[in-house]
C-alpha cells in the first residue's frame, strides 16, 4: 500500500474508533446499520482517508476531502455520540498544539492574577481560557476566508485578462486573413 499523509490516518483512525464502539453505520447516511464486521470497517476507513486500492487518485481524493468536510461540520459518528459539536477551526482537531500552546499561555496569565483570590480565581482562569481560544479559532477562520476572496480575486483577474488575450489574438488573426485574401483577389 502507499504511503499515507497524516490527515488520511487521522480519518481512518476516526472511522475505526467509531467501530470500536459501534458508532460506526455503511450506506448512504447510514441507513445501512451498524457496522459489525471488522473488514469492512477497514475498507469504510480506507475509503473515506482516499487510501483505497480500488478508487482512482481523484475519487480517493474526493472522498478524503468529502471526510474532512464532514469532520469540520461534526458530522461523524463519533462526533455526534461524543458531543463534540466541532474539530476546530479550519477542520483542525480541537486540541492542535496551537490552541494548546494558547490555552497554557492564558491559564498561567490568568492563575497568576487569581492565585490571590481563591476558587472564584481559577473558574474565572477557565472562562478567560475559553475565550481566548474562541478568539484564536476566530482569527484563523478569518485568515481563511481572507484568502479565500485573495485567490478568487485572482483567478478572476486572470480570467479576464486571458479573455482580453484571447480576443486581441483573435482580431489579429481576423486582420491578417483579410490581407491575405485581398492579395489574393
Amino acid at each position: 500500500m502507499a504511503k499515507t499523509s497524516r490527515s488520511q490516518r487521522k480519518t481512518a483512525g476516526r472511522v475505526m474508533h467509531e467501530y470500536k464502539h459501534g458508532e460506526l453505520k455503511s450506506g448512504r447516511a447510514g441507513k445501512g446499520g451498524k457496522v459489525k464486521s471488522r473488514k469492512q470497517a477497514v475498507a469504510i476507513a480506507l475509503s473515506e482517508a482516499g487510501a483505497s486500492k480500488r478508487k482512482s487518485k481523484t475519487e480517493n481524493k474526493r472522498s478524503l476531502s468529502k471526510s474532512k468536510r464532514k469532520e469540520a461540520k461534526g458530522r461523524t459518528g463519533q462526533q455526534e455520540r461524543e458531543g463534540k459539536s466541532r474539530i476546530g477551526a479550519m477542520g483542525r482537531s480541537e486540541s492542535s498544539p496551537a490552541i494548546r500552546r494558547t490555552k497554557r499561555r492564558v491559564v498561567r496569565r490568568v492563575k497568576a492574577r487569581a492565585a490571590v483570590r481563591g476558587i472564584a480565581g481559577r473558574v474565572k482562569a477557565r472562562v478567560t481560557a475559553r475565550r481566548a481560544v474562541r478568539k484564536a479559532r476566530a482569527t484563523v477562520r478569518r485568515a481563511g476566508r481572507i484568502v479565500r476572496r485573495q485567490t478568487r480575486t485572482a483567478a478572476r483577474q486572470a480570467r479576464v485578462t486571458s479573455r482580453r488575450v484571447r480576443t486581441v489574438v483573435a482580431r489579429k488573426r481576423k486582420a491578417v486573413r483579410r490581407a491575405v485574401r485581398r492579395k489574393a483577389s
